[in-house]
């Protein structure tokens, strides 16, 4: 049997993050993985974190599994801090799992299960794990027009022209915000104009947000996905702790299903927990709790939203740097859009010779779609980065 098994393609991402070790170069450049570095280039426990697993360890008296759907104060805390009081709390279902990945594959199995001739609609670029997990499961996939390579910004009209292909009961994936892998995002009236078309053609919106805090603030990353979910009659919207926790390692994620009726979110929370299951039974608890206690605690709470912001204000600073040098060495403003963009990444837009050129030449790592990691810099390596744009033509 198991000789039967072929080859897998090596995730591109893994793959870069091998070269990088492996190259003996002192002076390279790490913009490839999308995890937050400081300027050590460390990825550091958040204080509030520290905090509260302090906490968890001398006040937990049991390590016995959570229900299916983990402990409902995550569910009650995440849902508040993603949708505030956009929705009413009975039309949610909601489950724990292990991280935004595990979320973003319990919701297309929910769509797979729910209707099976859905079509998913994804943003073109996206990040590829939406595009390989709908692959797997053989749920039908269609691209629409997203990053304009020309502008680096939204093109918003391709993008309403291909949703305009879709058919009632299809599925729109959209990036709550700091979209990955280009950093470009629709502004409010745009998430409206695609709130119309969805409603008007019956489809069904997913929201993956997994950056909140990483762009303009807590409460503004949140508000086209709160949008979203107070006009859609349903959506399902996957949640990620990953990143504005800093708790990458403990797998902590949320998936929301929001019913049009009140009535309906028993049955769909049975399908949740009966997904969760059948993949993994019980979700991992140790995040969920640590970001409970952070998120329900007001000391702790304060201390993790001040150092979120801090991380925010440092990454929209190394944006600004970037933009500058590279106007300085180019005299042309057409990196302006690095400043514009929002998250950890901006697609640079350019093609993967060039990628490789500037890894070849100058130690410097980024995805071949030209993604790369804004946090993988410092105020020392913009400098460099900049010149090695600029030098390979770019």
């Amino acid at each position: 049997m198991l000789g039967n098994l072929k080859s897998q393609p090596a995730d591109k991402i893994l793959a870069l993050m091998t070269k990088f070790k492996e190259d003996p170069r002192i002076q390279k450049v790490d913009l490839g993985v999308g995890v937050y570095k400081n300027a050590e280039g460390v990825t550091p426990v958040m204080r509030a974190v520290k905090a509260a697993e302090r906490r968890l360890v001398e006040e937990q008296t049991s390590k016995s599994y959570v229900g299916l759907p983990g402990d409902p104060a995550f569910a009650d805390a995440m849902i508040d801090l993603v949708l505030g009081d956009s929705v009413q709390r009975d039309r949610i279902a909601a489950i724990a799992t292990p991280g935004g990945t595990g979320a973003v594959r319990q919701a297309f199995e929910l769509v797979k299960m729910a209707n099976p001739d859905a079509r998913v609609f994804v943003s073109n670029p996206t990040w590829p794990n939406h595009v390989s997990i709908l692959k797997f499961l053989g749920i039908p996939t269609i691209e629409y027009r997203y990053f304009d390579t020309e502008s680096r910004a939204v093109d918003f009209e391709g993008m309403l022209e291909d949703l305009a292909d879709a058919k009632a009961g299809d599925v729109v994936l959209l990036h709550g915000c700091c979209h990955n892998p280009t950093g470009a995002n629709l502004n409010i009236t745009q998430w409206q104009s695609v709130i119309d078309l969805i409603n008007e053609k019956g489809l069904i919106a997913m929201v993956d947000i997994a950056y909140q805090g990483f762009g303009n603030g807590l409460d503004e990353d949140a508000e086209a996905t709160r949008l979203v979910a107070s006009s859609v009659k349903e959506v399902l919207i996957a949640a990620s702790c990953s990143k504005n926790f800093g708790v990458y390692r403990e797998r902590t994620g949320l998936l929301m299903a929001i019913s049009d009726d009140a009535e309906l979110t028993p049955i769909v929370q049975q399908n949740l927990n009966y997904l969760n299951r059948q993949n993994y039974s019980f979700p991992p608890d140790h995040g969920a709790r640590v970001v409970t206690m952070i998120l329900t605690d007001p000391e702790l709470r304060a201390d993790w939203a001040a150092e979120l912001e801090e991380i925010r204000l440092g990454m929209l600073e190394l944006r600004q740097q970037l933009a500058d040098e590279l106007q300085k060495l180019s005299g042309s403003d057409r990196f302006g859009f690095i400043a514009e963009h929002r998250g950890m990444f901006s697609q640079i837009g350019t093609t993967p010779d060039k990628v490789e050129q500037l890894r070849a030449d100058n130690g410097i790592y980024m995805v071949g779609d030209s993604r790369m990691n804004i946090a993988g810099l410092n105020k020392d390596t913009v400098p460099l980065l900049a010149k090695a744009i600029v030098d390979a033509g770019i």
